[in-house]
């Protein structure tokens, strides 16, 4: 963590808006610089993260990082607020403009906890001991007699006590103390971390106030709907409005073209015909009415179902040879008493947040402003200088509440939508999509086909083990012709397998790319979870085994995998939280009839979960009954958020196993809503239990993602269970089972 430094008050409220006055403190947490240096202006300090204590008491904190749910606001405020000895009822939380003097704030890869929470205990432990400071020379004390409790510096001697608010004053004249005289508080003396909080936005959510992108309002602003060619990257030939500019409250209708990003980063726009009007029902119903002819390209081909054969094809045949393989499965396969194979298919599938993707922007000749749902505001930031060509210290981007991402959120399509049209119209703009335009033109989490081949000894152990793999890359959306998958998302639980394999070989498959591919949450972990579960759900049948204890003998003897971070791999751990998993499922129980059992596994985002699943059939139909999840996150910051990750996981989860296919036919996606592209309602919600190991002395590891892929495997391998029945293709829809 780089130096903490004081904040000058009229640069605090320039920067924020915040009014001055009280100890305001920031620091730099950018991991690749370590000793922040102030590019805007020379002289005063923009942090990274900071916090100001204002003369009431209150407790502010700019969170640098995207609040879609997940509590990421609440639990870093915790973090200070612990560190600080605060009354909980004083912290607050402004959310930050996007902004590279935050460092990363890409909010994915359910990684803000384990990059934030350091700096932010400091941040809370450094105004803490100002404070003491201050109170000490008010009483003509050694600092070494006082102490911070519940907003308040206590005299332990005398047990006089001064409110934080009623020294901020004398605090701020307070030289910053040195890094290394920094003391953080022991594990058992937390009083916020590692329990359960009410949200800091909690009254916002529950009263309607909190805003969503799609609740901005700005004087004179315009509202658009944009009809986008239904093949990716299709382009307007010609159109006729067919009276659209006749319906009330339509005012303009404009084609606008696409704009190709630079090979290597942002996401561009697709282009299309926007209808400008004065109320979204009126943008809406005017680009329903549009007649639109267009040039619909190479990907009018496209059919996802011949797709799919095409990979389970290639998936058959030997591929490229993926770093990481070792021993020689050939030989082995050639010495078991029997050999068992497998084919796995995942569709693509769509994020489909409750909030659609919107942007307000205003293009006001040199400058530009933007309200968006932003799971990635410095990308959006990068993209509109680029592409509109403003220096991007004249581009604001205010980050709003997000209502979901999914990582959906992380591209800025959606916004450079609205600059283009309000840079158009000369005037600020809302751009809203509908839920068609959701299904139909989002970055896809790719489709998928696994070949799994395993040896077994006489002994039912698994001596050889080969697995081919192909899905559309993730970078095929930022270069073309990549056609196969990337090292990190072959790290995504491929490379990483978690078992004591002697004999392991992996092969990469060729997959195009005929739609975006984009990250969804858990990404790859999605197909690697699905394959290597069922499969070794298969072996263990094969070989006569108990599931559970078939998974603990292939994760094999305790042991450290040390990688390329600072998050080695420990084999205990993944059988710690399967061992209490199965327990809290009373695994082994004698079922009521038609029902089963299934058990997953997955390590991710330097997590470890264990899923186990009950399911019925009932006239050949699945309803999952109970879910028990346990994982080993680590510290576990805030309990309350965890859970709720996780139940919100497996719903997820559940979402895409019974129903999640995006389809194509003639390149056009044939979903159109929650009618055709359904979602896990709340009568078919399951008893969820979930379990948070204690490992308070770790570090924080990922809480967001983790569940997820553990949810399909453990439903399929349930209902085999049950009925002696392998699904090896999702949805399970499709195969009759919903």
């Amino acid at each position: 963590m780089s130096k903490i430094e004081k904040i000058n008050r009229r640069d605090f409220v320039k920067l924020f808006g915040l009014a001055s006055g009280g100890i305001i403190l920031g620091c730099n947490t950018n991991t690749v610089e370590k000793k922040f240096k102030p590019t805007v202006n020379k002289d005063f300090f923009e942090p990274n993260l900071f916090i100001q204590i204002k003369k009431n008491g209150e407790v502010i904190l700019i969170a640098s990082r995207s609040e879609m749910g997940q509590g990421i606001r609440t639990s870093l405020a915790s973090a200070i607020a612990d560190e600080l000895e605060a009354d909980w009822n004083y912290v607050s939380v402004k959310q930050a403009i996007g902004h590279e003097k935050y460092g990363n704030q890409n909010t994915d890869g359910s990684r803000s906890v384990r990059t934030k929470l350091t700096p932010m205990r400091k941040m809370g432990a450094t105004a803490k001991m100002m404070l003491i400071s201050a109170a000490a020379k008010k009483w003509n004390v050694t600092e070494s007699v006082c102490k911070a409790e519940n907003h308040h510096i206590i005299n332990t001697t005398t047990k006089e006590k001064i409110f934080f608010g009623d020294l901020v004053e004398d605090a701020s004249l307070i030289e910053i103390p040195e890094q290394d005289s920094i003391q953080l508080k022991k594990v058992e003396d937390f009083k916020f971390i590692g329990k359960t909080l009410k949200s800091v936005d909690l009254k916002d959510f529950t009263n309607g106030t909190a805003t969503y992108g799609i609740d901005v309002r700005i004087p004179n602003m315009k509202f658009a709907a944009v009809a986008r060619c239904p093949v990716t990257f299709g382009t307007v030939k010609s159109f006729e409005k067919n009276d659209a500019d006749k319906i009330a409250g339509v005012e303009k209708i404009i084609q606008i073209d696409r704009l190709k990003p630079p090979t290597g980063k942002f996401f561009g726009m697709l282009g299309g015909v926007a209808v400008i009007a004065n109320n979204t029902w009126a943008a809406f119903q005017g680009k329903l009415t549009l007649d639109i002819k267009w040039n619909k390209g190479e990907n009018e081909t496209f059919n996802s179902e011949e797709f799919k054969k095409t990979l389970i094809e290639r998936v058959q045949k030997r591929g490229k040879l993926v770093p990481g393989s070792r021993g020689n499965v050939n030989s082995a396969f050639k010495n078991v008493e029997q050999t068992l194979e497998a084919t796995y298919h995942v569709p693509f599938l769509a994020h489909a947040p409750m909030e659609v993707p919107n942007a307000t922007a205003w293009f006001q000749k040199d400058k530009i402003e933007v309200w968006a749902p932003l799971q990635d505001p410095q990308t959006a930031r990068s993209e509109l200088a680029h592409f509109f060509e403003i220096p991007v210290d004249k581009i604001t981007v205010n980050v709003t509440f997000l209502g979901g991402g999914f990582g959906r959120k992380s591209k800025s399509d959606f916004v450079v939508e609205a600059v283009a049209l309000s840079k158009e119209i000369n005037a600020p703009v809302q751009v809203v999509w509908t839920r068609e335009d959701d299904i139909q033109h989002s970055f896809y989490h790719a489709t998928s086909a696994q070949y799994l081949k395993g040896g077994l000894d006489k002994n039912g152990k698994v001596t050889g083990w080969l697995q081919r793999v192909g899905f559309p890359s993730i970078v095929s959306s930022f270069k073309p012709l990549s056609d196969y998958a990337s090292g990190f998302e072959l790290g995504q639980g491929f490379t990483n397998n978690p078992y004591e394999l002697e004999n392991f070989r992996l092969e990469n498959i060729k997959a195009e790319a005929n739609l975006r591919i984009g990250w969804l949450r858990s990404v790859v972990h999605i197909h690697s979870g699905f394959g290597i579960n069922s499969f070794v759900d298969e072996l263990a049948y094969a070989a006569k085994k108990d599931p559970v204890k078939f998974h603990l003998d292939l994760i094999g003897k305790d042991r450290i995998v040390k990688g390329k971070s600072n998050y080695p791999f420990n084999s205990k751990r993944l059988k710690d939280v399967l061992n209490q998993t199965a327990k809290m499922a009373n695994w082994g129980k004698e079922l009521p009839k038609n029902h089963g059992l299934g058990v997953a596994i997955h390590y991710s985002f330097y997590s470890y979960v264990a899923t186990i699943v009950e399911v019925s059939i009932k006239n050949k139909k699945v309803k999952v009954e109970n879910v028990w999840t346990t994982i080993d996150c680590g510290l576990a910051l805030n309990r309350d958020n965890i859970k709720n990750q996780l139940e919100g996981a497996t719903i997820f989860g559940m979402s895409l196993a019974l129903y999640g296919k995006i389809s194509t036919e003639n390149g056009a996606v044939q979903q159109h809503n929650f009618f055709d592209y359904q979602m896990t309602r709340m009568k078919d919600a399951p008893n969820i239990d979930i379990h948070i190991m204690d490992k308070m002395h770790e570090p924080p590891t990922g809480v967001g993602e983790p569940g997820v892929p553990v949810i399909a495997p453990a439903i399929c391998n349930a209902i085999f269970n049950a009925t002696e029945k392998r699904v090896r293709s999702l949805p399970l829809v499709d195969e009759g089972w919903v």
